[in-house]
């Protein structure tokens, strides 16, 4: 049994600044490894003793190391940010087309919308919900405006950029359909 005081996991390595390829030239082999009791994972579970960890971190070769790593990741994050910036700015920049359909032809796609999905209710229709399906229907409609957000990938400005275009469409519909406004209001709302 290992005592957890005395050894660090990779993650642990990561939060005090090391990157994999430091672990790797620097630390080498892990102290320990095998599989985690606690949990089922294909990955082994690697140990570094915190003696020898701390020891390699008082070295020169890990300060230049840290520095190298600190200049290309803060080079990477100013690409990242580069991106989220230019796909905040084509969303805000896209034109958004609403289909503009007569309402009866509106609520029955809506309706039709709302089967298709599976959902099940009362026979009869609730107060309110065709209006609530009807910008489901709508938003699903403009669902390829969500290209826009490709090229951004974890958490580099992706919900931000989510949020805009949601609220992009939201705001479309309610000037397309000004009787959905109050709905799609309450949506973007929701979002914030």
């Amino acid at each position: 049994m290992t005592d957890r005081a005395t050894y660090v996991t990779l993650v642990g390595l990561r939060e005090r600044g090391w990157t994999d390829a430091m672990v790797r030239d620097l630390l080498g082999q892990p102290d320990v490894q095998g599989r985690d009791p606690r949990r089922w994972s294909i990955a082994p579970v690697r140990l570094y003793l915190l003696a020898r960890v701390e020891a390699v971190e008082r070295t020169p070769e890990f300060g230049q190391c840290a520095a190298a790593s600190g200049t290309r990741s803060s080079a990477a994050g100013a690409g990242a940010e580069r991106r989220r910036r230019a796909v905040l700015a084509a969303i805000r920049a896209e034109p958004i087309e609403v289909p503009r359909l007569p309402a009866a032809e509106l609520e029955r796609r809506a309706v039709r919308h709302r089967h298709l999905l599976g959902a099940r209710g009362p026979g009869g229709v609730v107060a309110g919900a065709l209006v609530r399906w009807q910008v489901s229907y709508l938003r699903h409609a403009l669902s390829r405006y969500d290209t826009l957000l490709d090229g951004l990938y974890g958490a580099t400005g992706r919900a931000e950029a989510e949020r805009l275009l949601r609220t992009r469409l939201y705001e479309a519909i309610a000037k397309a359909y000004p009787v959905l406004a109050r709905e799609c209001r309450r949506r973007i709302e929701a979002e914030r």
